[in-house]
């Protein structure tokens, strides 16, 4: 390793764990899937240091999880960053499907909103008369 390839500020693997909310386990298999964009850099003794932009890095991978990413497309997005320039409408595609799925997500969510927010309605309408018992009672 040069000294250009020394990162600036370190990072090991629990401080990485802390800051971006994946266990150590995470991040090992995180790295052995080939989901980082870069190469994990170690210390003479085989520890891992990572880098601000591994962080960065990583705290996306997060979010696309959190919002429902397959591991297999994250593996794709991460493999076409790798690369470089010149498949940015690869990438592009591949987070324009995965927000068509999170808006559909969104939808959905919304109407069971809709649905449980009228359906307390009924139940805070009823119990404000005085009138709930025997709502939906299944031994009446």
């Amino acid at each position: 390793m040069t000294t250009a390839e020394i990162p600036a500020e370190p990072l090991s693997i629990g401080e990485v764990a802390e800051r971006t909310g994946l266990s150590v386990h995470a991040l090992r298999f995180y790295e052995r899937e080939g989901l980082l964009v870069g190469p994990v850099h170690r210390t003479s003794g085989g520890r891992r240091r990572y880098t601000s932009s591994d962080v960065d890095w990583l705290l996306i991978c997060v979010r696309l999880r959190e919002s429902g990413m397959p591991l297999a497309d994250l593996k794709l997005f991460a493999g076409l960053v790798r690369e470089g320039p010149g498949n940015e409408e690869e990438r592009l595609h591949l987070l324009d499907a995965h927000r068509q799925r999170v808006d559909a997500q969104i939808r959905a969510l919304e109407e069971c909103r809709s649905l449980i927010a009228w359906k307390a309605g009924v139940y805070a309408e009823h119990l404000a008369r005085g009138e709930a018992g025997g709502l939906w009672d299944p031994t009446a």
